[in-house]
This record gives structure tokens, C-alpha cells and sequence, in this order.
């Protein structure tokens, strides 16, 4: 378990609101307020954008944070004993604060543009109808992300120079997909701090629950599949003689 100081604080805070402003500023000029979700969108150029940021974050600050940006994140680094209680209820706090300051920024700018799409709030769009449908899709991305996290990123027997970019391209992708039917949060920060600057709540608990959940899923198949996978195979090796020894026997 490693400790963290006031600098990882500070990336924390420093990381979740350029992650916020910059997918509020791509949703707020992107994304069209229109009849049916996808009217007049383009969720490729969102999904990109918010792959290319994420990934941009966690390669800036990763090695002073962990680049988490995300309490989904930071909530399955914890259960994993990878980050101190004490320190990842300063990591939310952190990245809850960055969150709104993250979309204050974006109202700053876009005070007209943006409020057709309350300057990159999220809500569950009729189309799935119900916020239960909604629920399982923020918690169905959210476990991608932080699998992603866990498995590789924060996986010293992965290859974890490839964590970023694995992390970045799966929030693209997922983002191309529910982005028309939640809004793609899978962050509990990124759906709180324009929120509360928009006052647009989208029904507030599958955006809590679903990351949440699907977090926790994660970590529990990192623990209990993939590392105990990798430590199986590492008792194989080690129980097998050396060809070394194999000489001397003989």
C-alpha cells in the first residue's frame, strides 16, 4: 500500500478538472439538444476526445497520483489495498472539487453555447427507459475502465506502460456507445461537477451506484481471477528445477 502526500492531491484535483472542463467544452460543442438522443451528434469526436484527454491525464500525472481522476477508480485501488482509506477520501474530495471547478470553467466560456446540454451534464436518455437500464450501463463501463486500471495499469506483472493508452481507448469506445443513452459518464466526479453547476441531476444514483458497482466488480475479478491466475503460474515456475540443476543431478 503506498502513501500519498499534498502532491498527488494536487494531480488529483489538477487532473479531474481538465478531464471535466474538456469533455463538457467537446459535449457542449458536439452534442446537439434534439428530438431523439442522437440528433445532430457526433460521438465520435466526443469519444476520441475523451480517450485522448484521459490518456493525456494519466501519462501527465500518473506517476505522482496514479492519474485515478475517477472515486469509481479510486474506491477499487482502496478495496485492493492499494492506496491508503484516509488517502483515497482526500483523492474524492480532491476529484469532486476539480469536477466543479472542471465545469465552472466550461459555463465560463460557453455561458450560451453550452446550456442547451447544461454545459456537459449527463441523464439517462428515454430511449432506455428507466434509470435501473441506465444503472447498468454506467456500472457495464465503469467495470471496463477500472479493469483496465487494475489489470494493467496497476499491474506490476502487466506490461503497464501500456495502461494509459488501454484506459484511454476503452473510455473512447464506451463512450461511442452509451454516450447517447447515459452521456457516458462512468465517473461519479465527471457526472457531479457540471450537475451542480447546471443544476441538471439526471437522476443522481445510477450515476453513484452504477460506477460504483461496476468498480467493485472489477476489483473482485482482478483479485480473485486475474492475480490469482498470474500467482498460480508463478508457483509453476518456481516449483520447476532449473536446467542447471537438472546437470548437476545427473
Amino acid at each position: 500500500m503506498q502513501d500519498r502526500g499534498l502532491a498527488a492531491y494536487i494531480a488529483e484535483l489538477v487532473g479531474t478538472f481538465f478531464l471535466v472542463f474538456v469533455i463538457g467544452m467537446v459535449v457542449s460543442l458536439y452534442v446537439a439538444a434534439g428530438g431523439s438522443a442522437q440528433f445532430g451528434s457526433d460521438y465520435a469526436v466526443v469519444g476520441l476526445t475523451q480517450g485522448l484527454v484521459l490518456f493525456a491525464l494519466i501519462m501527465v500525472f500518473g506517476a505522482v497520483s496514479g492519474g485515478h481522476f475517477n472515486p469509481a477508480v479510486t474506491t477499487a485501488a482502496a478495496f485492493l489495498k492499494k492506496i491508503d482509506p484516509i488517502d483515497a477520501v482526500v483523492y474524492v474530495l480532491a476529484q469532486l472539487s476539480g469536477a466543479v471547478l472542471g465545469a465552472l470553467a466550461v459555463k465560463g466560456l460557453l455561458l450560451d453555447e453550452g446550456r442547451a446540454v447544461n454545459w456537459g451534464a449527463v441523464d439517462v436518455s428515454p430511449l432506455l427507459g428507466s434509470d435501473f437500464a441506465g444503472m447498468l450501463c454506467e456500472a457495464i463501463g465503469a467495470f471496463l475502465i477500472v479493469l483496465g486500471f487494475v489489470a494493467v495499469a496497476m499491474n506490476k506483472r502487466a506490461r503497464s506502460e501500456w495502461g494509459p493508452l488501454t484506459v484511454g481507448l476503452t473510455f473512447a469506445f464506451l463512450v461511442m456507445i452509451f454516450g447517447p443513452l447515459t452521456g457516458g459518464s462512468f465517473n461519479p466526479a465527471r457526472w457531479f461537477g457540471p450537475a451542480l453547476v447546471s443544476n441538471d441531476w439526471g437522476g443522481v444514483w445510477p450515476y453513484i451506484v452504477g460506477p460504483l458497482l461496476g468498480a467493485l466488480l472489477a476489483a473482485i475479478l482482478f483479485k480473485f481471477v486475474i492475480a490469482a491466475g498470474e500467482s498460480e503460474d508463478d508457483s509453476e515456475k518456481a516449483a520447476k528445477p532449473s536446467g542447471g540443476s537438472n546437470r548437476a543431478t545427473k
